[in-house]
């Protein structure tokens, strides 16, 4: 963080007789300082994304300060401090030395800085009521008690994102009513703008072809984490792995009040599980982007979802806090209900299968009114309090950055495994909690010693085809003496299985002869053509794997038997996939010679 110098006599910007902040005689006539008012990581978070208005004019400076009273400010610093943002002390703000506040809340002492103020919204919408109030429908955010100081009104533009706010607005206060405008909702065109990138962002989070499933929570004790605390859990448990993926996007509040350590200390094992938890600034809006469904409580962060065409599970079962005719309570009105009886697979199937295109986006649309020009009406605005002409040229838009989540995996899977003939359905869970009832995968290089003795398959990929999360192996087997070499150390194994390519493997099976090569099978994976306009998605070879070792071990015939006809084709299924799978003798002998 860089402090701001003292103001002072010599300073460029000296408070002015009324208490606003004036220019100093032969300071230039065309610079301007914008100080921004940050009360919490939440309000930070709007006003950075508001920030393309003033971007590129070296007529206008930005300087921040922390508003004081909040018990979530400490990560507000940390994240200016990040950023390299010049702050100013509260003690000095209030002297001036700013030609404008611009603040995402109303709480706290603002009337106490020098200047015009604009206020941009906290969220998305005003869907809650203001705590420790009388009034059946007061919404936070909009009730005259934050939003007037003496009776006059706060601020001297009240930036909103839709009619409907204004004449809410307008019933509370007609004296802030007057100062206020629609201009939209740049996080929303954020997000929008951004919908090319889902590709990236999937890729970046490890997706593939499974289904992302956002589990988003609200702050309080009536958010899905303080009502449901176990579900994040529960889902990665419960979702086969090469299914679904789930993360979790939390209230900023969270991650301020518990910190990244004990939040995922908290939700263990989840995070070891697959869980992805997305940070409060970005990473939680590529999130929803990627996202293919969204569970929420009433926070109107799912308000962001909906207006991306996202399916929309309420996980939300009533309070005081929701107010009944706002866009949230609406949207969760229309959306199914989650049960804890239920199975998750079966209600999330349910779900995207139910959903018809364009219902969440006219629920949206009560939220969001300007989609596309929040930046271009605010910086007109913000330009016209500050004396000056608006910089050359439309604001930039900045799409979304690609998430860079500290993703994990399993590193070992329970394998359930349905065979019906030469047809073969895999799914894979984590082994804390997941009702997989069958065998365990194992990887080495990456799984632990219990885990590789627990195994009925240890797969080892070639150095080519090892993921990221996978160190590099070292180099020095092949395929011949690593496979002999595990059913040997590992009593409880049946199959030793390389990945040599996204579509061949080879494998050694223990019930076969000792020669070495002898009595390793060829794996080719084919998988079918994807619809024209979408793209090819491939599964995990060590799931076919996982599939092909099932099939062996229950073909008729078995293991103790003469074993089955080779070559065979199975058809495999993994994650709602269907790939072709040829199991032959390696009848190359050089393939056990391969490095892995």
């Amino acid at each position: 963080m860089s402090p701001e110098p003292p103001y002072g006599p010599s300073a460029a910007w000296a408070v002015g007789e009324h208490g606003t902040a004036g220019r100093t005689p032969g300071a230039a006539t065309d610079q301007r300082t914008v100080l921004y008012a940050v009360r919490s990581a939440t309000a930070l978070n709007r006003l950075l994304d508001a920030l393309p208005v003033f971007a590129g004019d070296p007529r206008v400076r930005p300087r921040f300060t922390l508003v004081p009273g909040s018990d979530f400010g400490t990560d507000a610093l940390a994240a200016l401090d990040g950023a390299g943002a010049r702050t100013v002390p509260w003690e000095r703000a209030v002297r001036g030395g700013h030609d404008l506040v611009v603040a995402a809340s109303p709480n706290g002492p603002l009337d106490e800085l020098p200047g015009p103020l604009v206020l941009l919204p906290h969220g998305a919408g005003f869907n809650k009521r203001l705590p420790h109030t009388s009034e059946g429908d007061s919404a936070s955010g909009l009730h005259p008690r934050q939003l007037l100081r003496d009776g006059a009104p706060l601020a001297a533009l009240h930036a909103l994102a839709h009619p409907d706010q204004l004449a809410a607005l307008a019933r509370e206060s007609p004296a802030v009513a007057e100062r206020a405008a629609v201009v939209g909702d740049p996080t929303l065109d954020r997000i929008l703008a951004s919908g090319p990138r889902r590709e990236a962002y999937r890729d970046a989070l490890g997706t593939g072809g499974r289904r992302l499933v956002a589990v988003v929570s609200t702050w309080g004790p009536e958010s899905l984490l303080a009502r449901r605390p176990r579900l994040p859990r529960r889902l990665t448990a419960e979702l086969p792995y090469d299914a679904y993926q789930v993360a979790l996007v939390a209230h900023p509040n969270v991650h301020s009040d518990l910190g990244e350590f004990a939040l995922r200390q908290w939700l263990a094992p989840a995070p070891d599980a697959g869980l992805l938890v997305a940070r409060p600034y970005e990473e939680w809006a590529a999130v929803l982007v990627a996202a293919d469904c969204v569970l929420t409580d009433h926070g109107s962060t799912a308000l962001y979802a909906a207006a991306q065409d996202r399916p929309v599970i309420g996980c939300y079962d009533g309070g005081t806090e929701l107010i009944p005719a706002s866009p949230m309570a609406g949207l969760l009105s229309h959306a199914p209900h989650w049960s804890d009886d239920a199975p998750a697979e079966d209600q999330l199937d349910a779900a995207v299968a139910g959903y018809r295109p364009g219902d969440s986006v006219a629920l949206a649309a009560g939220a969001f009114a300007e989609q596309g020009r929040s930046l271009e009406r605010l910086r007109a605005r913000c330009y016209a309090l500050l004396g000056l002409d608006p910089y050359p040229g439309p604001p930039a838009v900045r799409p979304l950055p690609v998430p860079r989540i500290a993703a994990r995996r399993p590193t070992a899977l329970g394998v359930r495994v349905g065979t019906a003939g030469n047809t073969v359905s895999v799914a894979r869970y984590p082994l804390d909690g997941g009702p997989h009832g069958g065998h365990v995968m194992a990887e080495d290089g990456f799984s632990t010693l219990n885990e590789m003795r627990s195994a009925g398959i240890v797969v080892r990929r070639a150095r080519s085809a090892a993921p990221a999360y996978v160190p590099a192996p070292a180099p020095g087997w092949t395929v011949a003496t690593w496979t002999a070499h595990i059913l040997a150390e590992l009593p409880g194994c049946r199959t030793a299985a390389a990945v040599l390519a996204h579509d061949h493997c080879v494998l050694r099976r223990r019930a076969s002869p000792h020669a070495e090569g002898a009595d390793l099978l060829s794996v080719r994976i084919s998988a079918a053509e994807p619809p024209r306009g979408e793209p090819l998605v491939r599964v995990d070879p060590a799931a076919v794997l996982c599939g092909v070792h099932d099939w062996l071990e229950t073909h008729p015939g078995g293991p103790a038997g003469p074993g089955p006809v080779l070559p065979v084709t199975l058809d495999c299924v993994v994650g709602g996939r269907r790939v072709a799978v040829m199991l032959a003798g390696a009848a190359d002998a050089a393939i056990g010679d391969a490095e892995i």
